[in-house]
């Protein structure tokens, strides 16, 4: 069978659908993987891929905001190209592959559309002005239409199916699964020894204000008034996304020394193995990648009761779980873990069980291909 996968970021592919993509290749199935045009990483991306035995194809689609006739022009193109590579299945994952990625399956008449819902995105869970209600309204009207084309919807945790359902975006037609995110590759973030001295609290990932950004500076500031010595670190990257820091307000927030900023890291281990503690404050995530690479490699984590962050941990066992845009609360959590060192170490010892036993990445790839039927 030829199977064509299309993701929001190339990079993504690798990072976060690898192990998906080579249990496709295993099974016999030609796979062929789409993302959006990247010239400065375009080669490393199709390198990647050619090792898992995946063809790359970049395609001309924008990965945040609504510009209808980019978009539309996109969605042709894209029609075109899948009616000519003729694959019996497409898959998409991130909400304009999605949905475009759906649309187009279905104009060039491929036989089988599935979707992958890795979170429902900032145009649905960031609602606050008059604007960004007017984008989540078209951002559900473009879920409908891009969903109704689908056979199969895979969701990372059921608030995001009972949302997809609750503004009619879910087919009745189509089968529903819930899967484990994208889950950990477990022999890559194997675990590693806490590190000694004073406790490290550490950020991962994009520099969005909904992954709590604002929060976990504010909380940062509150514990170091009562424990200095503590540290408090950043790694990940700005985004075009409009709900992303701006390099001057990341210096702002770095100015006073109350943060670290590491950068935009490839390579997250380094900085998991510095740290003690993994801090996600985050508005809603379908599975929070971050969080499973923290537990594998027995770090303690900080999460909200959020959708898709809750389900990664038991509260008070295997991490802790504060709630969302409650910044007293995550300095609480924080100071919590600060005065027990012991504490850190149940914790962490306690998330890496989990992780093993619910979320290596090669169990999490069996069970999408199990949804898929393939």
């Amino acid at each position: 069978m030829r199977v064509v996968v299309i993701g929001g970021w190339a990079p993504s592919l690798i990072k976060f659908r690898g192990p998906l993509l080579a249990a496709m290749v295993a099974r016999g199935h030609e796979v062929i993987a789409m993302a959006p045009d990247d010239p400065a990483g375009n080669a490393a991306v199709a390198a990647g891929l050619a090792a898992l035995g995946v063809r790359f194809e970049p395609i001309e689609l924008e990965r945040t905001g609504i510009d209808p006739i980019a978009d539309a022009r996109a969605l042709v193109a894209l029609a075109r190209r899948l009616r000519a590579l003729g694959p019996d299945l497409v898959l998409g994952y991130t909400i304009k592959p999605v949905i475009y990625g759906s649309l187009a399956a279905r104009l060039a008449g491929v036989p089988r559309r599935a979707a992958m819902i890795t979170g429902m995105g900032s145009a649905l869970s960031s609602v606050r002005t008059r604007k960004q209600r007017l984008v989540a309204a078209i951002a559900r009207g473009l879920y409908r239409a891009g969903l109704r084309q689908c056979q199969v919807v895979i969701c990372q945790n059921t608030d995001d199916r009972d949302e997809l359902a609750r503004f009619g975006a879910l087919p009745r037609h189509a089968r529903v699964a819930i899967v484990r995110g994208s889950g950990v590759d477990l022999a890559h973030y194997a675990p590693s020894p806490l590190p000694p001295g004073p406790p490290v609290f550490v950020f991962l990932g994009r520099l969005l204000r909904d992954k709590g950004i604002a929060e976990y500076v504010e909380a940062a500031r509150a514990v170091r008034e009562r424990h200095p010595d503590v540290r408090f670190r950043i790694a990940g990257w700005l985004d075009p996304n409009p709900e992303s820091l701006t390099q001057r307000e990341l210096d702002a927030l770095v100015a006073d020394g109350t943060i670290e900023y590491l950068g935009a890291a490839d390579d997250v281990r380094p900085h998991l193995a510095a740290a003690h503690v993994l801090v996600l404050p985050s508005y809603r995530e379908g599975t929070p990648r971050s969080v499973l690479e923290a537990m594998s490699m027995n770090r303690a984590v900080i999460t909200t009761d959020a959708p898709g962050c809750r389900e990664t941990v038991i509260d008070g066992e295997s991490g802790l779980l504060v709630p969302v845009g409650d910044p007293r609360r995550l300095a609480a959590a924080m100071l919590q873990l600060v005065a027990s060192p012991a504490l850190v170490e149940r914790i962490a010892a306690a998330g890496h069980a989990r992780a093993t036993q619910l979320y290596d990445a090669r169990a999490v790839a069996a069970s999408v291909l199990t949804a898929l039927d393939l």
